[in-house]
């Protein structure tokens, strides 16, 4: 028993429960951007967050650093949560739940794509046709998507999306060398408190001189993202990386997209009309492809 949740069938599933709750996180967003501005939204998460991961403070500062852990710290924060909550959130502002999360499909293909060149995981020809069917069928879903109430732009919405999915990309190639070194918690830690950091002056300048109105709805969204989403996600992720090769633990983040399109379908009342559909099935179908097996490339 304790081998089974120590080795890797704990890692899927902490990687299955991650993919979970990120994909209700696009849900919660959409609740809290009705009466929140995006940087309070995300400085909230944070703030809620750090406030849980102080009581591991004194803990933390007994472990050393090299120079060289720094900069790869560095690195992951400035990955994520920093530009990857900016562009993220914004492109909710300008799309639905449903269809960013359909664009996260792309995020394993950019991993493995990253992973092939950094960590030197293999590089298949079938990597390659799948990954830019899956990218296809982002664009196609993009291009066919039309203005609504709660995606007023989708086409620079899901651009945005895209682009959040490569700092998701880039950060978790740097997790993954700095889980050979720093437990899930502590980098789970060092996210929510560099985030609260980061966003404190950005939600100071977005609350300037305005009123605030928040709703219930909108403040039980962000105690929501900084304990399920911010703790139990990243928690859950970073656990599942110290377990699992990146290229197979961002995999799993193909479920994120029929878990956002349900919820999305029950909560918000969103649709998806059938060529969108279509295109959802081409980037399945394309992320399918990456994960089955060929010949390697150098």
């Amino acid at each position: 028993m304790n081998r089974f949740f120590s080795g890797e069938s704990a890692g899927l599933i902490a990687v299955i429960l991650a993919a979970t709750i990120w994909a209700s996180s696009f849900i919660a967003l959409k609740i809290a951007l009705d009466s929140i501005g995006p940087m309070s939204i995300i400085f909230g998460r944070m703030i809620v967050a750090s406030l849980i991961f102080a009581i591991f403070i004194p803990k933390f500062l007994k472990i050393k650093f090299s120079k060289n852990d720094v900069l790869l710290i560095g690195l992951m924060v400035l990955f994520e949560p920093s530009f990857y909550f900016i562009f993220e959130i914004k492109a909710l502002q300008f799309t639905s739940a449903s269809q960013a999360g359909v664009i996260t499909a792309t995020l394993p293909l950019l991993v493995a794509i990253g992973a092939g060149i950094v960590l030197k995981e293999a590089i298949t020809k079938r990597l390659i046709f799948g990954s830019v069917l899956a990218l296809s069928g982002a664009i196609w879903l993009s291009t066919e998507a039309s203005v609504e109430t709660y995606a007023p732009n989708p086409l620079l919405g899901n651009f945005l999306e895209f682009i959040a999915m490569i700092c998701a990309a880039g950060y978790t190639i740097t997790l993954k060398f700095l889980t050979k070194k720093f437990s899930a918690l502590f980098l789970t830690a060092i996210q929510a408190f560099a985030g609260a950091i980061f966003y404190l002056p950005l939600a100071f300048w977005e609350s300037w001189g305005r009123s605030l109105n928040y709703s219930s709805d909108g403040i039980f969204a962000i105690f929501y993202l900084g304990i399920i989403v911010t703790l139990g996600g990243y928690g859950l992720y970073n656990f599942a990386l110290t377990k699992l090769p990146a290229s197979k633990t961002s995999a799993f983040m193909n479920l994120i997209p029929a878990i956002a399109l349900i919820l999305g379908f029950i909560i918000l009342n969103e649709r998806l009309s059938f060529y969108q559909l279509l295109a959802t099935g081409l980037i399945f179908l394309g992320v399918i492809i990456t994960q089955s097996r060929s010949r390697k490339i150098r």
